[in-house]
C-alpha cells in the first residue's frame, strides 16, 4: 500500500517566485522518497522557470501533465502539474537569450491575482474531497487578488472560508521555534483590542493541538504578555491581569501546560523558546511573532548581496485539512531570475509530510 501522502503545492502569483521556487525544492530527489508532491498552476508558467532553471543551475527536471492527482507518476526528474491555463504564454517576459535572465518586472496584478487565488481555492477542493492528503501554498499577493475581486486578507482567511472554519490560528516555526497569534493581519490598535480572555485560551488549546499534530506528546506552552513588562501590576496596561492571566488559568485547569503559569514578558519569552523552555509560544499579535522568527530563519549575506536563507513556514491550525506555507513574500522585484531560495518551501512540504503521517498513525 502506497504511504507517501499526497502533497498538493499552489504555484502561486505566476510572477511572483512561486514556481522558480518550486522547480528548486522539486529538483531534490529526497522529496520523492517520502511524499508524492503535486503542484497546481499554470503550464506556461513552469514551462518558463524549468528554461531558467536549466540555464542558472543545470535542473533537467520535465512536466508531466495531468488532470487528477492519481494520474501523478511521483518520481524524481519529474514534475507534476494539474494545469488550471490561467496565464497564456504571451503573458510570461522571456528573457532566458540573455546571459543571466533577469525578473519579470510585471508586480502584483489582476491576472497574477485571479491565477493564484484559483490555484489554492483549487488545493483547498482536492484536500477537502480526499484527493490529497496535505496542502502547501507558495507566495501570493494579497494586493494582487484584491484587484482580481478575491477580498481576503491572506492564505489564512482563505482557508477558513472555503473550509468552514470559524476557529483558527496561524503558527510560524523554524526549527524548534514556533508562535501561535492571537490576532494577525489587523491594524496594531486593533490588535491590542483583540486580547480576550477567549480568544488567547482558544489559541493555547490550538497550540497545544498542534503541538500533538506534530507528534510532540506533552507540549509545553509559553505565553507571551501585551505590555512591556507584563504591564508590571497594572501600571503599564492591564490586559494581562484581566484577559491573559483568566485564560491561562482556564488552560491549565484543563489539564495543558504552561510551565510558569503566567503571562511572559514579550522580550524574554523567544529566548526562553530558544532555550527550549517551550515547544510553542502564543503571542498577541502579528509582528510580535513575525519578527522573532524571521530574525532567526532570514539571514542575508551582506558581502554576496543576498539571502542565505529564508526558512521559516507558516501552518493554519484547528482546519479539518493540512496547510503549511512558505513563511516570505513573492518577491515581485527578483521573480523570474533563478535566484530564489527553495528553503522555505522545503520546510513547509517537511511540515507536511510529518502531519500527513502523524494524522494516518494517530488519527490526529
Amino acid at each position: 500500500m502506497e504511504q507517501r501522502p499526497i502533497i498538493a503545492i499552489s504555484m502561486g502569483d505566476p510572477f511572483g517566485n512561486g514556481p522558480e521556487i518550486t522547480v528548486r525544492a522539486l529538483s531534490d530527489p529526497v522529496i520523492y522518497a517520502r511524499c508524492r508532491p503535486l503542484v497546481v498552476g499554470d503550464t506556461a508558467v513552469m514551462d518558463y522557470a524549468l528554461k531558467v532553471a536549466r540555464k542558472v543551475y543545470g535542473s533537467c527536471l520535465e512536466l508531466n501533465l495531468v488532470h487528477t492527482p492519481a494520474e501523478g507518476r511521483y518520481v524524481p526528474g519529474g514534475i507534476d502539474l494539474l494545469d488550471l491555463g490561467l496565464v497564456p504564454r504571451e503573458a510570461i517576459p522571456d528573457t532566458t537569450d540573455l546571459d543571466e535572465p533577469k525578473p519579470f518586472g510585471v508586480g502584483p496584478c489582476q491576472m497574477g491575482g485571479e491565477a493564484s487565488f484559483q490555484y489554492v481555492k483549487k488545493v483547498i477542493e482536492l484536500a477537502m474531497a480526499g484527493e490529497v492528503d496535505a496542502t502547501v501554498t507558495n507566495a501570493l499577493s494579497k494586493e494582487a487578488i484584491n484587484l482580481a475581486g478575491h477580498h481576503f486578507s491572506g492564505h489564512t482567511e482563505i482557508y477558513a472560508h472555503y473550509t468552514g472554519t470559524k476557529e483558527y490560528a496561524m503558527m510560524l516555526a523554524h526549527e524548534n521555534l514556533r508562535v501561535v497569534h492571537v490576532s494577525t493581519h489587523v491594524s496594531l490598535r486593533q490588535a491590542c483590542d483583540l486580547v480576550k480572555r477567549d480568544r488567547v485560551l482558544e489559541c493555547i488549546r490550538i497550540a497545544d493541538a498542534g503541538c500533538r499534530a506534530l507528534g510532540i506528546a506533552s507540549p509545553k506552552i509559553g505565553v507571551a504578555g501585551l505590555n512591556p513588562h507584563c504591564g508590571e501590576g497594572g501600571m503599564f496596561g492591564t490586559e494581562e491581569i484581566e484577559e491573559i492571566q483568566p485564560a491561562i488559568d482556564a488552560a491549565m485547569a484543563e489539564g495543558i501546560c504552561i510551565p510558569e503559569g503566567r503571562p511572559t514578558p514579550p522580550d524574554t519569552v523567544f529566548s526562553k523558546a530558544l532555550g527550549g523552555w517551550y515547544d510553542i509560544v502564543v503571542v498577541m499579535y502579528h509582528d510580535q511573532g513575525h519578527i522573532p522568527l524571521k530574525v532567526k530563519g532570514f539571514v542575508y549575506n551582506r558581502g554576496e548581496g543576498r539571502w542565505d536563507a529564508v526558512s521559516g513556514i507558516n501552518v493554519t491550525l484547528n482546519l479539518p485539512i493540512i496547510r503549511t506555507s512558505v513563511d516570505h513574500g513573492t518577491g515581485f522585484g527578483h521573480a523570474g531570475n533563478g535566484r530564489a531560495s527553495a528553503l522555505s518551501l522545503t520546510n513547509a512540504i517537511d511540515y507536511a509530510i510529518r502531519m500527513s503521517l502523524a494524522k494516518q498513525s494517530h488519527g490526529l
